[in-house]
């Protein structure tokens, strides 16, 4: 019997896309109707939801990020998987459907180890090598950088057998597999959403990182690339100094009352991934939590204050988003708009100085096209869980840098 043909079959899915960034501030979980696949896609967001992580597990997530032993990895990959079926389930039920109503659900997981290929160039003599001598080095590479991997946990069995529903996750190994970086996998997405006859944009997420994707006429000339920290350091130092009691600055009101430190700023803006050309991608390896817990200890030693160390932190995203664009993509392209999502567009001090850093192009949001902010990166997994199971393979290789186009994530089959 074919278990996935009664799915196949479909022209019109009911998807639900579960999604948990480097922020770690819950699950993101968007239940959307998909009708069609490939550039023929048409979305309707129906329902969409923040599924709060329990405090412990927060706790124990963070604890394993910095130092887990393989036993604690294991427990928390399937308590994590717990935790996403329960927003799947909790989406649905919101939206007033029943499990039998859904057809797939797309988990990106959450993301606990990425190192990609940018981050292990000197295991391939540069930061792009040519791909041959990728190929010929992917199997020995023990050098002190490391071997390119991408692990995101969330057990996909756990969810399947939890809810009844197919689960397709796990879409980033293919892509590192194939040589990529494995990030960012939305740009796919971006372009089917956003694209325009005769317009250029840049679709910008601020979430944990901030990356930005520039959506062109053709699909084959898209890039994106993350452009360094978004609210992530901010966010970690947050929680650091109310002992986690809060975890962002509201609406940028730390921010507002500090002053940049420019000695600091220059010192943060001097670290290499803001000079290496894309494809490229980061993430908590480079500005998490260790590096959050070394500026912090400025404040503690009376160095820098805290509203000037979160005001400088807050140009840091700024200028990296400012710097990333003047060297990579203005030069290339004439952009006529700035596409925000993530949760930095909520932030009003963040998008007020972000356009008078770049003043020349129309700024908009994921909103004005009808996806909340919160929501597009959770409504792209459902996508990507739409587009492999209709046979369609869903990386941009001009984004991430793969040797070719591959499919993306694993299946497994619920309702069985």
């Amino acid at each position: 019997m074919n278990w996935l043909e009664p799915i196949l079959n479909k022209q019109e899915r009911l998807v639900v896309g579960l999604m948990s960034g480097t922020s770690m501030d819950g699950v993101d979980a968007a239940l959307v109707r998909i009708n069609g696949n490939e550039l023929k896609t048409k979305i309707e967001l129906i329902k969409f939801i923040c599924f709060p992580y329990e405090s412990s597990l927060l706790q124990t997530l963070e604890n394993v990020i910095s130092n887990g032993s393989t036993r604690q990895i294991s427990e928390l990959n399937f308590l994590v998987g717990e935790a996403f079926a329960k927003a799947a389930l909790a989406v649905i039920k919101e939206a007033r459907l029943s499990t039998s109503d859904i057809d797939l659900i797309g988990s990106h997981g959450q993301t606990i180890y990425h190192n990609p290929p940018s981050s292990c160039s000197e295991s391939f003599g540069g930061v792009y090598p040519e791909r041959s001598r990728r190929a010929q080095d992917r199997t020995s590479l023990t050098t002190k950088k490391g071997v390119p991997s991408t692990f995101q946990i969330g057990e996909l069995d756990v969810i399947a057998e939890r809810t009844g529903i197919t689960t397709i996750g796990d879409f980033r190994t293919r892509d590192v597999a194939a040589g990529g970086e494995g990030a960012p996998l939305v740009p796919y997405v971006d372009y089917l959403l956003f694209h325009k006859s005769g317009k250029v944009s840049i679709v910008q997420n601020v979430g944990g990182i901030a990356n930005a994707t520039v959506v062109t006429e053709r699909i084959e000339d898209v890039i994106a690339f993350d452009t360094g920290p978004g609210n992530m350091l901010m966010d970690n130092i947050v929680s650091l100094t109310t002992n986690g009691e809060k975890r962002f600055d509201q609406d940028g009101r730390l921010a507002s009352q500090g002053s940049v430190n420019k000695v600091l700023l220059e010192k943060l803006l001097s670290h290499p991934f803001f000079a290496k050309s894309p494809p490229k991608s980061t993430g908590a390896e480079l500005f998490g939590k260790e590096k959050a817990s070394e500026l912090y200890a400025l404040v503690k030693e009376k160095r820098i204050s805290l509203n000037d160390l979160i005001a400088t932190l807050l140009e840091l995203t700024l200028e990296s988003i400012a710097i990333s664009y003047e060297r990579f993509i203005f030069p290339k392209w004439n952009v006529s708009e700035v596409i925000l999502s993530g949760g930095g567009a909520r932030n009003p001090l963040f998008v007020k100085k972000l356009k008078k850093k770049i003043d020349h192009v129309k700024f908009s949001t994921s909103d004005d096209y009808g996806i909340p902010v919160e929501a597009k990166e959770a409504v792209a997994f459902a996508v990507l869980a739409n587009e492999l199971i209709s046979g369609n393979c869903a990386n941009l290789p001009s984004a991430t840098g793969a040797e070719r186009r591959v499919p993306l994530g694993k299946i497994v089959l619920g309702g069985i």
